[in-house]
């Protein structure tokens, strides 16, 4: 089991930044696939950023078009964090922020990470509203 606990959303005017961390606890998976999903009221959910972590590619990146090129995933291992920078931010970026991890057990194939792909485990999410 993989528990997952996001942080750092809050309220911000249009142009500000945010940094959102996701810790990770429970069982440790060296291959995984961890994405920023939102979602906000009247709308579907919205994949936002991944990153795969572990061999053969660790550190691959993943973005949806709407936030390419103002945010920005990453990872610490030593932490077992994962945080999502946002800068630029515009209203339409308001919504409720969920972490996902998707793993690979010992002696299965590597996960393939994508925004697209079926995610295992959830956070509890994390509030983002920007104002303008």
């Amino acid at each position: 089991q993989v528990q997952l606990v996001e942080s750092g959303g809050g309220s911000v005017e249009a142009g500000g930044s945010l940094r959102l961390s996701c810790a990770a606890s429970g069982d440790v998976y060296n291959r995984k696939c961890m994405g920023w999903f939102r979602h906000a009221p009247g709308k579907e959910r919205e994949g936002v950023a991944a990153i795969y972590i572990g061999w053969p590619v660790s550190g691959s990146t993943y973005y949806a078009d709407s936030v390419k090129g103002r945010f920005t995933i990453s990872q610490d291992n030593a932490k077992n964090t994962v945080y999502l920078q946002m800068n630029s931010l515009k209203p339409d970026d308001t919504a409720m922020y969920y972490c996902a991890a998707a793993v690979a057990p010992r002696g299965s194939p590597p996960p393939i990470c994508s925004l697209d792909r079926p995610f295992g485990y959830w956070g509890q999410g994390t509030q983002v509203t920007v104002s303008s």
